[in-house]
Parts: structure tokens; C-alpha cells; sequence
């Protein structure tokens, strides 16, 4: 199942909720980070709701859904601008996935941009079209989404329902493609609806765009704008289930919201077209687009809030399973980082004594080499390299040359750096100051693993105490809900049921929570 809208089904949304215009506009919700919610009401008719999930999809909802008690600092800025606003205009921008809603009141007009690509965006904007607030903060190679920028919409696609039969030939005759992926891509259409266009012209998807007849491609066109017109004039959406058990139990459970609920599971696909290519045995008219976004996706939508708050107990589970794989992390870390500079250590200091008891060895070499520079150069050292066994390499930048030291048997062993401008001794020394550093620092790593496995340990004895105890960690809380003073519970749909513990507890309940919204 399809989570995200195309431009077809918004050019469809855009329409529906131009039957909104007049309402006004009273509380901004954000139940969860990727849902903000527009309560809409309509004189003398229930409130609405306006969902949006970024990047997937908007619609009209007339669903029990829990909301925060504290807005977050967004919704709080859609409140302070939009509360009591009007809805005036409602627009599609071109034929990409774009909505705009104007909103005016006393202090003048402002708009909220929908995006709904990509990670999408809900942007408010004022008069002039200056971002007031965007949900999410953005930069593109072409625009910047930030507060106090001018709003600048992504780059014009094609809209085909302004393409006539000439510029459709063109694009054709320009792609190299499939037919399915021209008209997708190129033409604007995505594969669902490119897909419905060519099967209804009788073209095969995977034909190439450039080798379509004449007779074909008005074919094509001829079908492209009848399904247009159908989404332009259509009142209606389609929904298809996977079968016809399904789709019975679908219809069996018209005036029970939770059986529908149950039998959504099913829905394989939807559209606000009829679509040539599903079967229609197993399709359904629905009354708008918006409501078979409910359908598929509204109970999921209406508990974003309760899975906000499981997500952040889940996140308490983790840290601690973090937390414990963190410090064995660390402690490996360090064992490693022990055995390691002591083996450093041990070889730097090994190094250091054969420098002094090869003192003659090394004293005639660096005698030997300064002569050398001293009547030639570097470079005239560095070519001869290769015919000196006991130097392996010099870096003139450093004036230093990596020499090798006589093994037992008097031949080339191990490989020391010497600068050639110190004497034995202090090459012997610099060698042992290395090691005294490399010491210090497997000692300061052999303290921090004590600290470490300490941390550990009592982190363990804590979770065995809590464990006996009966003890769960969970999420500390900042404050309590206003339904935990009461009896409360939540139904398998995601509705909060909440109820007195006695006659003056349902009283308190009904005056103070049940209100018109």
C-alpha cells in the first residue's frame, strides 16, 4: 500500500477542501513528529480535522483522537496566527505535490504551505510570503526554508493538464525511456496514473516512449485528458481489496466504525479514479478521497500521540541497554588501548637501549651523514639510499633518516629514527621520553578502565536489586495527565475512555473535560 500522495490524488484533495472555505480555523495541534493536526470548525456542523503527515499525505477527519496537553513551540506559533483565521483560498501550486491554504482575519491574510515530497514540510507564512515558521528547517541548492526567508516554491514541474497534443509528442520523441517511465517522470503523472493512462489507450508500459505511431499517441493523449477531466469533474474515490471476502466485510460493517476499522487492513489500493487496470469485482466507490485516506490510514493517524508517548517508554528501554552496552564498549576500548601502549612502551624503550649500545655504530653514521650534506645536499643523499644499507630513508624536511642498527651477527636489524642534528644521547633520550609518555598513558587508560568496570558494576547491582524488587524503569515524567486522576483506559482503536470513580467524579468529568471543540 502506497503511503505517500502524487500530484493526482492532491490536485483531488485541493478540491475537497475547497468545500471548506468560510471555516474557521481554532486550535494547531502536533501529536507527533511527523503529524500536525488543524482543528477546523464549520458553523452548525461538527468539528473537523485537518491531518497532515509530512512527506505522505493530507485529508479531512472526523475522528476521536488524543492530543497533548502542552502544544509543541510549532503548533503554539499555528495558534498564535491562525486561531479564529477564516479559510479562504485553497490552492494546488502547478501540478506538483504543493498545497496552499489562505487564512485572513482582522490582522490580514497569512498562508500555510503543505509540502508533501520528500521528508515534506508544513511552512506558515505572512502577507508577503516571508516564512514565519517552518515545521522543519531546510536548505536546497535553490531555496532556503528558514524563518524570516521568502518563500520560494521548488522548481515547476510539467503539468499535464495543460499539455496539448504537440508538447506531448515531444516529450515522447525526447525520451529515451519506457512508456510507463516517460509518462511518470516526465509528464508528471507517477507510475500508478501513467499506468491507468496507457492501459486505457491499449499501449503496452513497457513500449519505448519514442516508437509510439501517430495513431497511438493520440490514443494516448485522448486517454490522458479523459482521465484528467475524471479527476477535474469526479465527486467520488475508489477503494479495491485484496478479495471478496474482504470487500463483504467491508460493506457488513457500514454502520460499525471498529468492524471498518478491522476490514481496512485489507484495502490493496485507492484512487479518485477508476483505474483500468484493477479489478473492478473487487472495488468499492467511496464518497471522497479524504475518505479513503481515513479509511486506510485513520487509526493509524489518530493515535500518533499514544505512539509518541510509547516511543519515548521503548527509547527508556534502550538508553538503559545502551547505557550497559556503552560501558562494555568502553571498557573494551580501553583494555585495548592498555595493551597496546604498553607494548608500545616496551618496544620504544627496547629501541632506546640499542641506540646506546650501538653508540659507536650510531655516532659514525650520523658523523658520516652530516659530512655528507655538508659537501653535497639532501637530494644527493636521497638518490644514494638504495646503495647504503644501513639507512632505509631521509626526510630532509624533518632532517631526520630512519638507520637501521646491527643485529648480532653484525648485520642491518632494526629500524630507528635519528635526527641528525642531536647527538646519541639525545636520540637514545627522545626515544625514552616515548616510552615514559607511552607508560603514563597505559596508565591513565588502566585508571579510566577501573573507573569503568566500577560504573558497570554498580550499574548491574542496580538492575538486580530492581529486578528482585519487581521494580520497571521506565521514562521519568515531568507531570501526569489529567485523565490519570480518574479511572481511564484505552480501546484497541485508540480512543481514551475515561470515567469517575464515583457520582461526583463523572460530574467533575462532564463539566470540566466534555465541551464543544
Amino acid at each position: 500500500m502506497r503511503a505517500q500522495s502524487s500530484s493526482f490524488d492532491v490536485a483531488r484533495i485541493v478540491d475537497e477542501l475547497r468545500g471548506m472555505i468560510g471555516v474557521r480555523a481554532r486550535k494547531a495541534y502536533q501529536p507527533h513528529y511527523e503529524q500536525v493536526v488543524l482543528r477546523l470548525n464549520q458553523k452548525g456542523k461538527p468539528s473537523t480535522d485537518l491531518v497532515i503527515v509530512r512527506g505522505k499525505r493530507i485529508y479531512l477527519s472526523q475522528r476521536d483522537r488524543p492530543m497533548p496537553t502542552n502544544p509543541s513551540p510549532f503548533a503554539m506559533k499555528l495558534r498564535k496566527h491562525l486561531s479564529n483565521s477564516r479559510l479562504i483560498e485553497v490552492n494546488q501550486l502547478g501540478f506538483d505535490r504543493v498545497i496552499s491554504l489562505t487564512f485572513e482575519h482582522g490582522r490580514g491574510r497569512l498562508k500555510l504551505i503543505i509540502e508533501l515530497f520528500r521528508d515534506g514540510n508544513v511552512l506558515l507564512l505572512d502577507d508577503k510570503d516571508v516564512i514565519i515558521q517552518p515545521l522543519t528547517h531546510a536548505k536546497y541548492a535553490s531555496r532556503s526554508l528558514k524563518s524570516g526567508e521568502n518563500y520560494t516554491p521548488p522548481p515547476a514541474t510539467v503539468d499535464p493538464r495543460n499539455l496539448n497534443q504537440a508538447e506531448l509528442d515531444e516529450l515522447l520523441d525526447s525520451s529515451d525511456h519506457s512508456l510507463i517511465r516517460t509518462l511518470a517522470a516526465r509528464v508528471n503523472l507517477g507510475r500508478i496514473y501513467g499506468n491507468a493512462i496507457a492501459t486505457s489507450a491499449g499501449i503496452e508500459l513497457d513500449e519505448p516512449a519514442n516508437s509510439l505511431d501517430e495513431e497511438q499517441r493520440k490514443d494516448l493523449g485522448g486517454s490522458m485528458k479523459k482521465l484528467l477531466a475524471e479527476l477535474a469533474n469526479g465527486d467520488c474515490s475508489y477503494l479495491w481489496f485484496t478479495d471478496i471476502k474482504s470487500l463483504d466485510a467491508w460493506k457488513e460493517a457500514a454502520d460499525n466504525p471498529m468492524a471498518r476499522d478491522s476490514a481496512s487492513v485489507e484495502i490493496e489500493e485507492f484512487s479518485p479514479i477508476a483505474l483500468p487496470f484493477m479489478n473492478t469485482e473487487l472495488m468499492v466507490e467511496i464518497d471522497s478521497l479524504s475518505g479513503a485516506y481515513d479509511a486506510i490510514f485513520g487509526t493509524h493517524d489518530a493515535i500518533a500521540y499514544i505512539r509518541r508517548e510509547e516511543e519515548k517508554l521503548a527509547a527508556a528501554g534502550e538508553d538503559e541497554e545502551e547505557q550497559r552496552a556503552k560501558l562494555n564498549r568502553r571498557a573494551e576500548q580501553q583494555k585495548s588501548a592498555i595493551t597496546r601502549f604498553e607494548s608500545q612502551a616496551v618496544l620504544t624503550q627496547e629501541l632506546a637501549k640499542s641506540i646506546q649500545d650501538n653508540w659507536t655504530h650510531v655516532d659514525n653514521l650520523l658523523s658520516q651523514v652530516n659530512s655528507f650534506i655538508e659537501a653535497d645536499s639532501w637530494q644527493a643523499l636521497e638518490s644514494k639510499t638504495g646503495e647504503i644499507v644501513w639507512i632505509d630513508r631521509v626526510e630532509p624536511a624533518k632532517r631526520t633518516i630512519l638507520a637501521r642498527l646491527p643485529d648480532e651477527d653484525n648485520e642491518p636489524g632494526a629500524s630507528v629514527t635519528l635526527h641528525i642534528e642531536k647527538s646519541v644521547h639525545q636520540n637514545a633520550q627522545q626515544y625514552f621520553e616515548q616510552a615514559r609518555t607511552l607508560k603514563d598513558k597505559a596508565k591513565g587508560a588502566r585508571t579510566a578502565l577501573e573507573r569503568t568496570e566500577n560504573a558497570a558494576a554498580k550499574e548491574e547491582a542496580r538492575r538486580k536489586k530492581d529486578a528482585a524488587a519487581g521494580k520497571v524503569r521506565i521514562a521519568k515524567r515531568s507531570k501526569r495527565f489529567w485523565f490519570e486522576k480518574h479511572r481511564w483506559g484505552i480501546l484497541s482503536d485508540g480512543r481514551l475512555v475515561v470515567g469517575g470513580r464515583d457520582a461526583k467524579g463523572n460530574d467533575t468529568i462532564v463539566r470540566k473535560y466534555l465541551k464543544s471543540t
